[in-house]
């Protein structure tokens, strides 16, 4: 395999000596031309020696948003280098979010697998997106989650006959328009009175007949939410 340079951030001592004796045992093509435990050590030792992957610790000197901001600067300014994320913060997935976003080509958390010559060569090999087992594991129960609620939104959207205007008449409720506000969007073909006739015949179809007393547009687009008609994170009104 084709040899390349890495420099290692790490800020505790015990850990940066195992992370050198991984390369040292598993990754033999790869050739650690320095190590740093603090950030002004990485920029230091960056501006010396130029590696072609920094493996890079998140929590540095119990901060745990350093890792991400050398991360968006080498980004930003040395974006040719591969930056693989080494981490024990196993279970902070907003931070994990935060690497990517910031530039990082992959995670790898200090659990499971550990680094694995076949994740370090992968970013090598250009590939983005390298995650160990404990990432793809909550990928994969996230993927799952979301194909069968789309499934389960589409069964409903055919079982109650929620065509566009329904979906937009609720969508619009549920983000505080008035009946008046939804007839003056865009390609909204019905007065107020059509509005109010299409909210009726949504209530009648939503709702089984001993519950249908009284039911406003509030309890309307709760029920909505529950039938998965409307999705909580995607309310974004239509041009007007």
């Amino acid at each position: 395999m084709e040899k390349f340079k890495v420099i290692i951030v790490e800020d505790v001592k015990l850990e940066l000596k195992g992370t050198e004796e991984i390369f040292r045992h598993e990754i033999p093509n790869a050739e650690v031309i320095g190590t740093a435990m603090t950030e002004a050590e990485f920029w230091e030792l960056l501006q010396q020696q130029t590696p072609d992957l920094v493996l890079l610790d998140l929590g540095l000197g119990g901060s745990t948003t350093i890792g991400v901001d050398i991360c968006a600067r080498l980004h930003r300014e040395r974006p040719e280098l591969k930056v693989l994320i080494f981490t024990g913060e196993v279970l902070n997935e907003k931070l994990w979010v935060d690497a990517l976003e910031a530039g990082a080509d992959g995670i790898i958390l200090k659990t499971g697998e550990l680094l694995t010559a076949t994740d370090v060569q992968a970013v090598m090999d250009g590939k983005k997106l390298v995650f160990n087992y404990p990432i793809l594991e909550k990928i994969v129960e996230r993927f799952k989650q979301s194909v069968l609620a789309g499934q389960r939104r589409q069964e409903t959207i055919i079982n109650y006959d929620i065509d566009e205007y329904d979906e937009r008449l609720l969508r619009h409720l549920a983000l505080g328009y008035t009946k008046e506000m939804i007839t003056g969007l865009k390609g909204m073909p019905f007065g107020v009175k059509s509005i109010e006739k299409r909210q009726n015949d949504l209530v009648s179809r939503l709702f089984r007949p001993e519950e249908r007393t009284g039911v406003n547009a509030c309890r309307l687009v709760t029920r909505a939410f529950q039938l998965r008609i409307l999705d909580i994170d995607n309310l974004e009104p239509d041009e007007e």
